[in-house]
């Protein structure tokens, strides 16, 4: 799962908006209405980051929502801000920074609910580097994607300077050099330096205090022509996501590796345990996270903190890229009932 900040910004004020949103077909005269049809654009390949998904298509939770669902993995160049403002798709993920980003350049795209509560993405060193805290990191070189906002964080909040590499989705240069640092999942590297007998230590960067959502989103218009559509894809999609953190994924998982044969079986259960050790996806009950939760508080925060980085330069308000209408009754705060 990649930045969208770079490819957003090269789309520009005069990109060329296309909405060809899905409609529910009329039913045929004496029958049942047709399924809607609708496409969601991951940001990744299939993982277990959208186990929710694929266990609400698995187990027939989208068709009891009379949707016809089908799941595009995505992987570099995957594109969902861009596919969602020409309306080849009708839903996507990606992170709510990224999306603020967006609609700041008139990018009408709209977060209708968090795809995971806090974001996975982490810092990985060697078991025996000196680096044990984010303070630590400075003077030191990270392999990261291009335009990450979270390293200009971490400078600004530690006071500290970092040098960046650019990504390249590799890790020969992480198992070569014991020095090296680079960017990744809590979900995947881990396992697969662990696999190779590589020892390693992960920083969570939402520790840092930079934690967006992972985020679905549409387009903007569309939800405001298809609302019943946007509240049950989403009713689906948080029915889906229980269902997968419950005793049997295994409807999700067959199906995450048939679309991508690296996800194997190992993998995603030790993906699948990450996901519930660290409550990525249901976040802290403690502070009333829950599955699917987006709060206006939290994004104002991200706003604020993207404004304070300089990435922000607008007087931009949560309305301008969320809305929590179309989130169920019990997932609303009192203010936005």
């Amino acid at each position: 799962m990649v930045s969208m900040a770079g490819r957003t910004r090269v789309l520009g004020a005069a990109l060329a908006l296309i909405f060809a949103g899905c409609t529910r077909e009329a039913a045929p005269p004496g029958g049942p209405a047709r399924p809607t049809t609708v496409l969601l654009q991951t940001n990744w390949f299939a993982e277990a980051e959208f186990g929710g998904y694929y266990q609400a298509l698995a187990k027939g939770f989208f068709r009891d929502e009379n949707l016809d669902v089908r799941i595009i993995q995505g992987g570099p160049g995957a594109l969902p801000v861009q596919k969602i403002a020409t309306g080849q798709v009708q839903f996507a993920l990606a992170r709510s920074d990224d999306l603020m980003l967006a609609a700041q350049q008139k990018i009408p795209v709209l977060i209708v609910a968090a795809q995971l509560e806090h974001d996975p993405q982490v810092i990985i060193v060697h078991a025996d580097s000196p680096v044990r805290s984010f303070r630590d990191l400075d003077g030191k070189s990270i392999m990261v994607e291009p335009g990450s906002a979270w390293i200009s964080h971490l400078e600004r909040k530690f006071s500290i300077h970092i040098n960046t590499i650019p990504e390249n989705y590799g890790i020969a240069q992480f198992v070569a050099d014991k020095n090296f640092i680079q960017q990744g999942f809590l979900t995947w590297e881990p396992y697969v330096f662990d696999q190779l007998k590589v020892s390693t230590r992960s920083m969570l960067i939402a520790d840092s205090g930079y934690d967006p959502y992972r985020a679905l989103f549409c387009n903007r218009d569309y939800a405001m022509s298809h609302p019943d559509v946007v509240r049950a894809f989403i009713r689906a999609s948080l029915r889906g996501w229980k269902d997968y953190l419950g005793p049997d994924p295994s409807p999700a998982n067959a199906l995450i590796t048939g679309d991508h044969a690296e996800t194997t079986p190992a993998v995603l259960a030790y993906s699948l345990s990450e996901l519930k050790r660290a409550h990525i996806v249901d976040g802290d009950a403690a502070k009333g996270e829950r599955i699917g939760l987006i709060r206006r508080k939290r994004l104002e925060e991200q706003i604020g903190v993207l404004r304070e980085l300089g990435l922000l330069t607008g007087d931009m308000k949560v309305g301008q890229v969320a809305s929590f209408e179309f989130l169920p009754q019990d997932l609303r705060e009192p203010a936005e009932r």
